[in-house]
């Protein structure tokens, strides 16, 4: 078989799938069908808003499905009569059995971590906020329990010290369409070697769980370092956040861990000239470089203080 004969159905939503869709058709495969989320409404106007999936799918004339519900017998029988001999799912919802366990030759998902590490909704965001010096991309087939087939492929990068959340979330972007179409490849000419990933022992088992508000909530009795790896690991989305009594919740999106003079109570504020910094625990301090207040924009912590009234040395973040 060649790449034209293999009929493969694309699922997924957002811009992390969405490049991986474009190198796969631009390099000739045939793509009989996209799925992605339903179209929903956002911002003040409620204008419906299109996954980045299916915008480049109607950009490049594919074959479009927006199902509610994976199990809806209608978009089932759709699916069936696409013949498809391949799925591929990156950053799309949990699939019931009856949709993977129906073309020929499986279905694989493009998932954002070394796994078994990291199984879950936010392995970039935890490995990050772990202060995780590499983490990778792994394709696996499915199977019942989420995250957890074996192992097809892995590449790996390294995580930076200053690296926050959305370098690391675009530069495993690039390397897992490049594993993508490795793993087609593989796949087409019949040269894979999956592996249980519980034979797997390089990388340690452990759960990414979803990020929620009260996650991004900085405590500042950690150590300065981790509250500095908390911070990139949740920037620029959806922000780390603080609390400043007369301001509300400030977001803070850019640190960097110093060493200080000043004796500081962790969330204890010190305005220096241009620079703001902040008590973390084992009187240690941390630099605060970029914020966003309630009402404007981010901005630098210097322009920030240019015009700020609210906030003064001896004032506490809690």
């Amino acid at each position: 078989m060649n790449k034209e004969d293999l009929r493969i159905v694309f699922l997924g939503t957002p811009d992390f799938a969405a490049y991986s869709l474009e190198k796969i058709h631009r390099a000739g495969y045939n793509i009989v069908g996209v799925v992605t989320m339903p179209d929903k409404p956002a911002g003040r106007g409620h204008k419906m808003l299109h996954s980045p999936v299916k915008k480049y799918a109607e950009a490049a004339g594919l074959k479009l499905m927006q199902p509610v519900k994976l199990k809806d017998p209608a978009f089932v029988d759709e699916l069936r009569s696409l013949n498809a001999d391949l799925f591929i799912v990156i950053a799309f919802r949990m699939l019931p059995e009856i949709v993977w366990s129906m073309p020929r030759l499986g279905t694989f998902n493009l998932h954002a971590s070394l796994l078994p590490r990291y199984r879950g909704a936010a392995p970039i965001n935890r490995a990050v906020m772990n202060g995780d010096t590499e983490t990778g991309v792994t394709t696996f087939f499915l199977k019942h329990e989420i995250d957890t087939g074996d192992v097809i492929a892995q590449e790996k990068i390294a995580i930076g010290p200053d690296d926050n959340v959305g370098d690391v979330h675009d530069r495993l972007m690039v390397l897992g369409a490049d594993l993508t179409l490795k793993t087609i490849e593989d796949i087409l000419n019949d040269r894979l070697e999956t592996i249980p990933q519980s034979e797997m022992t390089e990388y340690e088992y452990c759960e990414a769980p979803k990020i929620f508000k009260e996650t991004c909530r900085i405590d500042w009795s950690r150590p300065a370092v981790e509250v500095h790896n908390h911070v990139r690991g949740l920037s620029p989305y959806p922000g780390a956040w603080t609390t400043l009594d007369g301001v509300g919740d400030v977001k803070i999106f850019e640190t960097a861990p110093i060493q200080s003079a000043l004796a500081l109570v962790p969330g204890e504020i010190a305005i220096d000239g241009k620079a703001m910094l902040v008590g973390c625990g084992e009187g240690k301090a941390i630099e605060i470089k970029s914020v966003q207040v309630p009402g404007k924009r981010r901005m630098s912590v210097h322009d920030y203080l240019l015009g700020a009234r609210d906030i003064a040395s001896g004032m506490r973040f809690v």
